[in-house]
């Protein structure tokens, strides 16, 4: 391996591993604000992906189906509570809010082709069909066993995963997709050529990233998600809900995985389960920031990247396995350096 070579590896294994870095924070900010280890973060990479390339192909997304009926079974669920309550005010809104709102885009979709509209209004309408279902898995799935162990919670988060896995299947077939580079752009330094599309996908995560320290350092939304990540009780004493906080770290996850989607779509051809891989590399990075720690597991996840790089000119049999081997000596670290307690029944 010479030193153009090397670069060359690196600067693959950093714009992998700046997808990873964002998907790691969203599994770190599910973790602390709900304690939900989130296995389907992936399927909203896959989803925006796909999204996107249906909307390119001017096809109606399934995503959009999914957005609408998981809308009615929430719509369902919150009249019946607004009727028993006696607050039939509410009723006219939930139904607005939980259909309406994926019926009016769908007829806008059916009357003008998707495929007749600039790049950036793609983006757009695949992040507004994707993002909605990060708080409506939270509200069907999450938010009636908030107070469950974390057992259980993971268990549910599989079988969240396996039914939207199945649901891409059904929505997108088994051929993968991938979208036209967003641009062509080059950029030659020494020996080195930096493609546009990688510079773009860097600098993209880095300014999500930026954003979301501002959000949290300076808006009170993010500050109540930090109130409750550090103790939901105080938080909840102090007039903070737990389940806005649950709804708003799905919300803030789904934009980060259908973005993180969106940026790699020209980059690798995009199956309907590609979204668990890459979301346990993620979530690899999660881990070495013990699922608590956003920078360390931001530089984790480019670490995994980078392994993944230069493991693949190495031993590309092997890649896979030698990044998820990178996980047991973090976790036989932590084991002997962290005091065990025992979860609270």
């Amino acid at each position: 391996m010479d030193l153009q070579i090397a670069l060359l590896l690196a600067q693959d294994g950093v714009t992998n591993g700046a997808v990873y870095a964002l998907l790691a924070l969203a599994l770190v900010l599910i973790f602390a604000v709900t304690r939900v280890i989130f296995i389907p973060q992936g399927e909203f990479v896959a989803f925006g992906a796909l999204t996107l390339a249906s909307l390119q192909s001017g096809k109606l997304p399934g995503t959009l189906w999914l957005w609408l009926g998981m809308g009615a079974a929430i719509a369902i669920i919150e009249v019946l509570k607004a009727l028993r309550e006696r607050q039939l005010r509410r009723i006219p809104l939930i139904v607005l809010v939980n259909c309406g709102v994926p019926l009016l885009l769908a007829g806008l979709l059916f009357a003008v082709s998707p495929a007749t509209f600039s790049l950036p209004v793609q983006v757009c309408l695949a992040l507004l069909m994707v993002v909605p279902l990060g708080p409506m898995i939270y509200r069907l799935a999450f938010q009636p066993i908030a107070e469950a162990s974390v057992l259980v919670l993971l268990i549910v988060s599989v079988a969240v995963h396996v039914t939207l896995i199945g649901l891409g299947l059904l929505f997108f077939g088994a051929e993968g997709s991938r979208t036209p580079a967003f641009t062509d752009a080059s950029l030659q330094i020494g020996d080195v050529l930096l493609q546009g599309q990688a510079v773009l996908v860097v600098v993209s995560s880095a300014v999500l990233i930026v954003a979301l320290y501002f959000f949290f350092e300076r808006t009170i939304y993010g500050k109540a998600l930090r109130a409750t990540a550090m103790n939901r009780t105080g938080a909840r004493l102090m007039g903070i809900s737990t389940t806005m906080a649950g709804q708003l770290s799905f919300t803030l996850a789904a934009l980060i995985g259908a973005f993180s989607g969106i940026l790699i779509s020209p980059v690798t051809t995009i199956y309907y389960d590609s979204g668990f891989l890459i979301g346990l590399k993620g979530f690899v990075g999660a881990i070495i920031g013990g699922l608590a720690s956003y920078p360390v597991a931001a530089a984790g996840a480019v670490l995994v990247g980078l392994l993944e790089s230069y493991s693949s000119f190495w031993a590309s049999a092997f890649k896979e396995v030698i990044v998820f081997t990178l996980i047991i000596p973090v976790l036989l670290w932590r084991s002997l350096t962290t005091r065990h307690v025992e979860e609270e029944e």
